[in-house]
């Protein structure tokens, strides 16, 4: 039982601890002392009766208890961030920034033209750009909305399904000149295949990703996307693509399509927060409907 209510500071550096994994690194993020966060933290321990870290090699390492109290205290950010713009007005306006995670090839070869148009018609608004094939906690706010290869399944989230694109097999006309092309799925095994080295993050979104597509079948290995994307494209080997953007190079030659139909769900999400966020609400209906036509021209 708390012997009386913590403030909101106390709550907004427990949180800032625990993400960063110490007292420093916390305190240099909200513009405070190093002594000033170890206070805060002895302060919310006492009020709430309860042991919330404890020190190790590593920093400072959440209790079971904090771990608990984690989402809670992310919920409270949120609606605090929320207030905020309201309050500001932020939310009723068409200029800021507005910050976009997606995977690498997302947003390398598919969404720079789906932004180019949102950004002609709304110059005040900027984007920004987060690639990563690693998922981003949309909950902690590391960005405002996410392309996703899955369905989220974080709650507070609201999420739009925009449905399958297909995934083929394909090989540069130079490969296909100087090797051939197989007939069978046998005879893919002889061909110098182009796939990732100790990353299957990616590999792993795609569904029903059939077993005989394994490293050690690989006869080119990067765990870079756009690398890949590269190998296949100069004609080192066949290789995975989304069927969209294979149809944009005349060069590259669908392999084994009857075979090999695979599939990869898109999904748009931001935190429910943001709903009222005007300019983060243009944002995602504009992704919607931009993903929506490159899902439709696969």
């Amino acid at each position: 039982m708390t012997q009386s209510e913590p403030s909101w500071e106390l709550y907004r550096t427990f949180l800032e601890v625990f993400r960063d994994g110490s007292l420093s690194g916390a305190a240099r993020r909200l513009g405070l002392t190093q002594p000033t966060a170890g206070r805060h933290i002895d302060a919310l321990e006492v009020a709430l009766g309860l042991t919330l870290f404890t020190r190790s090699q590593r920093g400072l390492l959440p209790t079971p208890a904090a771990i608990e109290l984690l989402p809670h205290v992310e919920a409270m950010a949120s609606a605090q961030a929320a207030f905020l713009r309201v309050a500001s007005g932020e939310s009723r306006e068409e200029r800021g920034a507005v910050r976009i995670t997606t995977s690498v090839v997302m947003g390398c070869e598919v969404l720079p033209a789906i932004l180019a148009s949102f950004c002609a018609e709304h110059p005040g608004i900027v984007p920004e750009l987060v690639l990563s094939n690693r998922l981003v906690d949309l909950l902690r706010r590391d960005a405002d909305i996410a392309v996703r290869m899955r369905r989220p399944k974080q709650e507070a989230l609201v999420a739009r399904r925009i449905g399958d694109v297909g995934i083929g097999l394909y090989a540069h006309k130079d490969y296909a000149a100087r090797f051939g092309l197989p007939a069978t799925v046998e005879e893919l095994l002889h061909h110098r295949f182009i796939g990732f080295d100790r990353d299957e993050t990616a590999f792993r979104s795609v569904e029903d990703t059939p077993n005989w597509l394994e490293r050690s079948h690989f006869g080119f290995r990067t765990d870079d996307d756009l690398a890949q994307l590269a190998a296949l494209r100069a004609g080192i080997g066949i290789g995975g693509c989304q069927k969209p953007i294979a149809k944009r190079e005349p060069l590259l030659l669908p392999v084994l399509a009857e075979h090999v139909d695979l599939k990869m769900d898109i999904w748009v999400a931001m935190h429910e927060s943001l709903r009222t966020t005007r300019r983060v609400r243009m944002l995602f209906d504009h992704l919607c409907e931009g993903l929506g036509s490159f899902v439709r021209g696969g």
